[in-house]
């Protein structure tokens, strides 16, 4: 049975920290693990989205990662410093993307479950391929949204998008709308075209998100993990699981070159190009989506 409603949200010991998690689905059902990107939680998978994969037949898992909303916040950490980074200087980093494939892996352990489907998108898409190439046995197929295969000589994101995504966030203890309209301003530059933008569903969003537990710094330590992930394209050779990469031609954070490289590095994957979508999954956008990442998984 599929519950109309969220089901409750759970906490697991996971890799030394605690990771939230919920369930859509028959436990019985092979599992989709959808994977958040950068900063983000869970949430931004929509709940018709999970139910509709669960309605295929599927097991349907989100997550927050490591930083954000639910999950452990590792305050102890400190922020790292991306100026240092970006000028060259060496960086020690409180975690990497392959500490977060491992989170992703010990939710998996810790439920029990041997294998997976990968649903990943943005920077959660790099950490479905990171573990999709180092553990072949635990990863039925993969599906990376909107994610790069770090090719250095890919396009680099739009400078507007860069200023936008890193500048420093207003307090929503002091400024809610301040907060919210900064946020908002990123989300309609990085949507495409192919659905108009709708205002009121992201302010809803911005402020679950903030609800759920809002981690600035977290977000800084994610972005230095991403930065260092260096060219994986060697690594995503090895992948053999049934693989589909999905982008919006309008991707201005990851232009699209960026997801057909990744495509290109997978062998047999394939490659589905959706006009007018940007660095979001619109609703009008998930039809083809859903139906592509089904397909997918039947490919097993």
């Amino acid at each position: 049975m599929i519950s109309p409603s969220c089901p409750a949200l759970q906490r697991t010991p996971v890799n030394g920290i605690e990771l939230a998690w919920d369930s859509h689905g028959d436990e019985a059902d092979e599992t989709i693990l959808l994977i958040a990107g950068l900063g983000t939680q869970m949430v931004r998978w929509p709940l018709a989205f999970c139910q509709d994969l669960a309605a295929r037949g599927f097991r349907v898992i989100r997550f927050d990662n490591r930083d954000v909303g639910a999950s452990t916040h590792l305050v102890e950490a400190g922020v790292p410093d991306l100026a240092a980074l970006m000028a060259g200087h060496p960086l020690v980093l409180p975690y990497s993307l392959h500490d977060m494939a491992t989170d992703a892996l010990g939710l998996l352990d810790s439920l029990g479950i041997q294998q997976a489907h990968l649903v990943g998108r943005s920077m959660g898409g790099v950490i479905a391929q990171v573990l999709a190439s180092e553990h072949p046995r635990r990863v039925r197929s993969l599906t990376s949204i909107m994610a790069s295969s770090g090719n250095p000589a890919l396009p680099p994101p739009a400078p507007q998008v860069m200023a936008l995504l890193t500048a420093p966030a207003a307090d929503p203890a002091t400024d809610l709308e301040g907060h919210v309209t900064q946020r908002l301003a990123l989300a309609r530059r990085i949507a495409g075209t192919v659905q108009a933008f709708d205002a009121q569903a992201q302010r809803a969003l911005v402020l679950e998100e903030l609800r759920r537990g809002w981690n600035p710094a977290g977000f800084m330590r994610q972005l230095a993990a991403l930065a260092c992930a260096g060219d994986r394209r060697a690594r995503l050779a090895s992948i053999q699981a049934p693989t589909l990469v999905v982008h919006g031609s309008e991707d201005p954070l990851i232009p699209a070159a960026c997801g057909e490289d990744t495509a290109r590095s997978i062998p047999g994957a394939e490659w589905l190009l959706i006009p007018g979508m940007g660095h979001d999954l619109p609703p009008a956008c998930q039809p083809s989506v859903l139906a592509a990442i089904e397909r997918t998984a039947r490919r097993c």
